[in-house]
């Protein structure tokens, strides 16, 4: 294992002559998994500032200390890189954890319960958000109306997400300050759940639902400010020090910048506009990865189609339990000229273009627009991502390695959707689901992440998703599609190196060595040696921000020993 430090200590020893801020931390008798080819084990590292500046053996580490250097002894616990989070909707989760908690609810009678006791801590006429529904964890899984909680929520107007965020349900109060009646038409892109009659049952799905989201109260930037507050407390306490908002609008770029200065972000964060609204950075000479270590802008994210869970992923061949139905095309992909044309004038302006596409026609048609813009246009380091790749054709597969395409995937949604996923598309057409493994053998890029607040910001359930693929239900317990594992190191790098290639930050972040930025995360245990099933039990015991702890044990006595001369005790 050990641990070739000569030129990294020359490099680190010729410098601290010159430096005049001293080497501020040390980590020793660690396990330290750097993602670094040429070093991937050692037992200490060495911090000043927020960078890396040596990594090494412990006793090699420990001849740097210096009198205002703080040692912490992690007596054998195993150290990555800070996870990066490739795909996450940074306010909107901080936001949701104000709201109502309807995740867990396992019945409809458990869903209008909470919901009636959310209201009556509420302010009446304030609008109720959030929510995170799930009716597949119903039995039936029949889908909520706004009967079911009309009577309960009547002074309030309700519009609460299922937890893809592609289908909401309004109650019959926030239908009718949107104007939404059973003589409204649908919307491109998006449905209108109707019962019998043809009137509106409340539920609306993908673009449908911008007809409520149109009247609800914009958040002020305190709101904002308060739910990205909660928002990294929540990713820092999971190891997450880096964040790719796949939906930071301007009114929430502008809180970031804000806190950016005022000095309070505890997260790295990548901002993503709309691909429709492209021309707003290119206007301004915006190219991709624009700004500084902790914050920048440059990528843009389109739809090709909505969720399996909402059937709107967009299926070559019809939804086996809704035949009626392959999904549908999302409002930018309706006329498949105008999202080319965003896509190519984009990408001439030097911007990052990324696409959610789940169902296996969603998934051919970006793949297919890609290699027309490299035939077209050109190679060049583009980064090009399809978020979710959820569903692929076999003879897709290949094309990602081969078009240098990233898979932006989350694991979670594997072991998730995995309980009910072959009711909607059948045993066949799942084998190439969450295909991990056959894209890494393709040679295609990962980039892990947990699209919270769809999924918990879990970075360890989602390696313990991708390596075991066991389904929450239990009913898996060999992995559901075992042949797509991969291993705990494969998914490490996914969260890591994939993640900070995907956002054009391997240079800086991604591993553990001299001159990287000092993002780091502690587990309670070794997920390399213990049975991967237990990584599912696995938790962060601190996490490292820019060189500054954000998160660690309820006792900070914990995590170091020493004697009253200020040495380490083993």
């Amino acid at each position: 294992m050990i641990i070739k430090l000569s030129f990294a200590l020359l490099w680190l020893l010729g410098m601290s002559l010159h430096a005049q801020q001293p080497v501020t931390l040390l980590l020793i008798n660690g396990k330290i998994w750097t993602v670094n080819p040429e070093q991937k084990e050692a037992e200490a590292v060495a911090i000043r500032g927020n960078r890396i500046v040596a990594v090494g053996s412990t006793s090699e580490i420990l001849k740097l200390k210096e009198s205002g250097t703080e040692v912490i002894d992690l007596d054998g616990r195993r150290v990555l890189p800070g996870f990066d989070d490739a795909h996450v909707h940074f306010f909107s989760g901080g936001s949701n954890l104000a709201g109502p908690q309807l995740r867990y609810a396992k019945s409809q009678e458990e869903f209008r319960a909470t919901l009636a006791e959310f209201a009556q801590h509420t302010p009446r006429g304030q609008w109720i958000t959030g929510g995170d529904w799930d009716h597949e964890n119903w039995t039936p899984a029949r889908l909520p109306t706004r009967q079911l909680i009309d009577n309960v929520t009547k002074d309030w107007p309700v519009f609460v997400n299922r937890l893809d965020g592609h289908m909401s349900l309004a109650n019959s109060v926030a239908l009718k300050l949107a104007g939404v009646n059973r003589n409204t038409k649908d919307v491109p892109g998006g449905v209108i759940v109707r019962d019998s009659e043809g009137n509106p049952t409340g539920i609306l799905k993908d673009a449908a639902q911008g007809l409520v989201e149109r009247v609800i109260p914009a958040p002020s930037q305190e709101q904002i400010r308060k739910a990205i507050k909660a928002a990294q407390a929540y990713a820092n306490a999971n190891g997450v020090t880096s964040v790719q908002d796949m939906s930071a609008s301007p009114d929430v770029f502008r809180t970031y910048q804000t806190m950016l200065h005022k000095g309070e972000l505890t997260v790295r964060i990548s901002g993503h506009q709309p691909l429709v609204s492209w021309q707003r950075l290119a206007n301004i000479g915006l190219v991709a990865d624009f700004g500084n270590e902790t914050l920048h802008i440059g990528g843009l994210k389109g739809f090709a189609d909505g969720s399996l869970g909402s059937t709107t992923a967009w299926f070559f061949q019809p939804y086996l339990d809704a035949p009626n139905t392959s999904g549908i095309a999302s409002a930018e992909l309706v006329h498949p000229e105008s999202i080319w044309a965003n896509i190519e004038h984009a990408d001439a302006a030097g911007l990052q273009i990324a696409i959610h596409a789940i169902g296996d026609r969603a998934n051919n048609t970006i793949l297919r627009f890609y290699e027309r813009l490299e035939r077209e246009h050109g190679e060049r380091d583009r980064r090009l991502r399809i978020e979710h790749a959820q569903h692929l054709q076999p003879s897709d597969v290949p094309r990602f390695g081969r078009l240098h395409v990233i898979a932006s995937m989350q694991p979670y949604h594997c072991i998730d959707d995995g309980r009910w996923a072959e009711k909607r598309i059948g045993p066949e057409r799942a084998k190439t689901t969450y295909a991990f493994r056959s894209l890494l053998d393709s040679g295609a890029t990962l980039a892990f992440g947990s699209d919270w607040d769809v999924a918990p910001m879990n970075v360890l359930m989602g390696i313990y998703g991708a390596v075991t693929r066991r389904t929450l239900d239990g009913k898996h317990p060999d992995g559901w599609i075992p042949e797509q594992k991969i291993t705990v190191e494969e998914a490490v790098r996914a969260y890591t190196m994939g993640s900070a290639y995907a956002s054009f930050d391997e240079k800086i972040k991604g591993s553990i060595e001299p001159g990287k930025l000092a993002d780091l995360a502690v587990l309670s245990d070794d997920i390399f040696s213990i049975d991967p099933i237990k990584i599912a039990d696995t938790k962060v015991w601190m996490t490292i921000f820019d060189g500054r702890i954000v998160a660690e044990p309820s006792n900070p006595r914990d995590r170091y020993k020493q004697d009253r001369s200020g040495l380490l005790l083993r």
